[in-house]
């Protein structure tokens, strides 16, 4: 009865989480036919992880900042996506994704709503060399289909090069070598009027 109850429990957990597909992103697919959503973000995150590992700036543990950027957007579902450069928006984002967090993860067993609250709590913190790691790919990849997709959300929003720069920071603490390479995107973009120049 109680391997019942915690397979129930997963599954609740598994269920609600389908609701990741609903929620909507600014960022465009490379194909630029749409938006993408937080499921795919996740996803795409995790295979960044997995090829782009060697570019952490310190040893990392794979599987766990796999896990890490997998679990990282699940809070979305109540909370829902909050546009990076929203600075209104973001005045009450902790508190409302600290609920959903309790809500979310609370669906599990209470091992595992324990790992994975912790997983998330840490990579909100953005200490460790994994949370260092799974942010710098979290900001990378939205600005790299920002810049592959010709500044389109960019421009439609009037975001600047000084907003891109302070959104990217935490990247540098992840991963160097990613930082360079954004950075001369960042810079590309601002040359071909796809991105507007700081104030």
């Amino acid at each position: 009865m109680q391997h019942l109850q915690r397979l129930l429990a997963q599954v609740s957990f598994i269920t609600e989480i389908d609701k990741l597909k609903t929620i909507q992103r600014q960022t465009l697919l490379l194909d630029g036919s749409r938006q993408e959503n937080d499921a795919e973000h996740s996803w795409h995150l995790a295979m960044m992880v997995v090829v782009l590992a060697e570019y952490s700036n310190r040893p990392i543990d794979v599987a766990r900042v796999v896990k890490m950027v997998l679990l990282h957007d699940v809070v979305e579902i109540d909370a829902g996506d909050t546009f990076a450069y929203d600075e209104g928006a973001h005045h009450d984002k902790e508190a409302r994704e600290q609920t959903a967090a309790d809500r979310l993860f609370g669906l599990l067993p209470k091992d595992q709503a324990m790992e994975m609250r912790a997983l998330w709590d840490e990579f909100e913190a953005g200490e460790t060399a994994d949370a260092q790691f799974a942010n710098a790919v979290d900001r990378m990849q939205p600005v790299l289909h920002n810049a592959l997709t010709g500044g389109k959300q960019w421009l439609k929003h009037g975001v600047r090069h000084d907003q891109v720069l302070a959104r990217c920071l935490p990247i540098r603490a992840g991963s160097e070598a990613l930082w360079e390479l954004l950075m001369e995107k960042v810079d590309a973009a601002v040359e071909a009027g796809q991105l507007l120049p700081s104030d």
